[in-house]
């Protein structure tokens, strides 16, 4: 009878550890798809959004480090032809790593930038002319020097 629950104990103890085993097993997936899968998830639907919203003129940087402006988007194709300083390259849209300035956002910057360029030439201009007055009428109320004196 001895031999009986020896036996008997041995599978108990050998099915408890085979579920520990399953345990762990699905632990490990649980992890895995936790820190790697969901992650690389996240990131192919951004970069999918950013190609959904290329426009002609946005200037990237494609996956081999190319900097270049947006001149024509196939979207049938998937490529996009960049002008990189009067190089036309024809590109697969996978191949853009980031998009650095959007067109919207640089023409935005260039009206804000010119109107400000503007109304410091006008401010310029402005404190110039008040400061030419204010020597002018500081020349004209100082007394005659001397040499002034002997020309006369």
């Amino acid at each position: 009878m001895n031999g009986l629950n020896f036996l008997n104990l041995g599978a108990a103890s050998n099915s408890a550890s085979s579920y520990s085993g399953m345990i762990l097993i699905i632990l490990m997936i649980a992890l895995m798809y936790f820190f790697m899968i969901r992650p690389q998830q996240k990131q192919r639907k951004q970069h999918q959004d950013m190609m959904s919203q290329l426009h002609k003129g946005d200037e990237v940087v494609t996956i081999g480090r190319m900097h270049g402006k947006i001149d024509s988007i196939n979207r049938e194709d998937r490529t996009v032809t960049l002008d990189c300083e009067g190089i036309y390259l024809t590109f697969d849209m996978v191949a853009i790593a980031r998009v650095v300035k959007p067109a919207a956002d640089a023409e935005d910057k260039a009206e804000s930038k010119e109107t400000k360029e503007s109304s410091e030439k006008a401010e310029a201009s402005s404190d110039a002319k008040e400061e030419l007055a204010a020597s002018d009428s500081a020349k004209s109320e100082a007394p005659a020097s001397d040499a002034d004196n002997d020309e006369k």
